[in-house]
C-alpha cells in the first residue's frame, strides 16, 4: 500500500511488514520505503515498459507534481509488457504492425507486407553469388577455403545482429541519438576487437581440428577478426543513418546488415586468401 500525506506520495509499505511489526508505537514513517519507483502520466510508454521489465514490479504509483493520481496494477503492467512483446515480434517477423489479430489477416495482406522487403533482400543476396563466381578460380586452387564460408558469413551476421538489436532499442528509448555516432562506433569497435580475438582463436582451433594446413588456418583466423570488426562498424552506422533519413531501423536494419556483411565478408575472405596464397 502507498503512504500519502496531504495528497503527496511519501512512500510505500507492505501489509506483511506492517503486521509483523511488534512495536505498536513505531511510526509509519520509519516502516515505509520512501525510495520507490514511480511514473508520471506523460511518461513515454517505451521508457516505462523498459523500467518495468528491468525491475519486475507488480504495483507502480502514478504521480503528478508529487500527488498520487493513480497506480498501475499487476493486470495493467502485464498488458503493457504483452503489447511490447507483440510489437517486437511483429517488427521482427512481419516488419509491420497489424491492426487485426493474426488469424483475421488475409494471405493477400501478408503477401503485400512481406514480399517487398523479401524481394529487395533477394536482389541483395544475389550479390553474394556474384562474389563467389568472381573468386571461382581461388576456390578451385584451394578447395579448403570453401569449408569455412558458412562459418565466416554466419559469424559476421550474428555479430551484426547483436549490435543492431541493442542499438535499435537504445534509439527507441532515446538513449542514443545521431550525434552519438562516434561514441557508439568507438564502444562497439572496442568490444568487437575483444570478441574478434576470441573468435579468431576459436577459428584457429576449429581449422586445426579439421586437419587444415597452417596457411588456411591463418587465413580463417585473420578473416574472422576482420569480419567481426567490419560488422561492428556497419552495424553501428546503418541503423543511425536509416533513422536520420526517416526509415524505421527496426524494419530493415537486421536483414539488410546481414545481407551486406555476407557479400562484403566474402570479399574480405578471398582478398586475404589471395594475399597469403599468392592467387590471382
Amino acid at each position: 500500500m502507498f503512504v500519502v500525506a496531504g495528497k503527496k506520495l511519501r512512500g510505500s509499505l507492505s501489509v506483511k511488514k506492517l503486521l509483523q511489526e511488534t512495536d505498536i508505537n513505531q511510526s509509519i514513517r520509519h516502516l515505509m520505503d520512501s525510495c520507490l519507483f514511480r511514473v508520471k502520466p506523460d511518461d513515454e510508454r517505451q521508457q516505462v515498459i523498459a523500467e518495468l521489465s528491468e525491475r519486475g514490479l507488480d504495483l507502480v504509483p502514478v504521480v503528478d507534481k508529487g500527488e498520487l493520481v493513480g497506480c498501475l496494477m499487476e493486470k495493467e503492467i502485464a498488458h503493457l509488457l504483452e503489447d511490447d512483446v507483440t510489437e517486437d515480434a511483429q517488427l521482427q517477423g512481419q516488419r509491420c504492425r497489424w491492426k487485426k489479430p493474426y488469424l483475421e489477416i488475409s494471405p493477400w495482406t501478408l503477401w503485400k507486407k512481406r514480399s517487398v522487403w523479401l524481394l529487395l533482400l533477394f536482389v541483395a543476396e544475389a550479390y553474394t553469388s556474384s562474389v563467389l563466381q568472381h573468386f571461382e578460380e581461388a576456390l578451385e586452387s584451394a578447395i579448403a577455403l570453401a569449408f569455412f564460408i558458412p562459418l565466416l558469413i554466419g559469424t559476421g551476421g550474428n555479430s551484426g545482429t547483436q549490435i543492431t538489436s541493442t542499438l535499435v532499442r537504445s534509439m527507441a528509448l532515446g538513449e542514443v541519438r545521431l550525434r552519438d555516432m562516434g561514441r557508439v562506433i568507438r564502444k562497439e569497435v572496442s568490444t568487437s576487437f575483444l570478441i574478434a580475438l576470441t573468435l579468431g582463436l576459436a577459428g584457429c582451433l576449429r581449422a586445426w581440428m579439421m586437419g587444415i594446413g597452417m596457411e588456411i588456418t591463418l587465413i580463417v583466423s585473420l578473416t574472422l577478426v576482420c569480419i567481426t570488426l567490419w560488422s561492428a562498424i556497419v552495424s553501428s552506422v546503418i541503423p543511425m543513418v536509416l533513422k536520420r533519413i526517416g526509415i524505421d531501423p527496426a524494419v530493415v536494419s537486421a536483414p539488410f546488415i546481414a545481407t551486406l556483411i555476407d557479400g562484403t565478408g566474402l570479399i574480405i575472405y578471398f582478398k586475404i586468401a589471395q594475399y597469403f596464397l599468392g592467387l590471382n
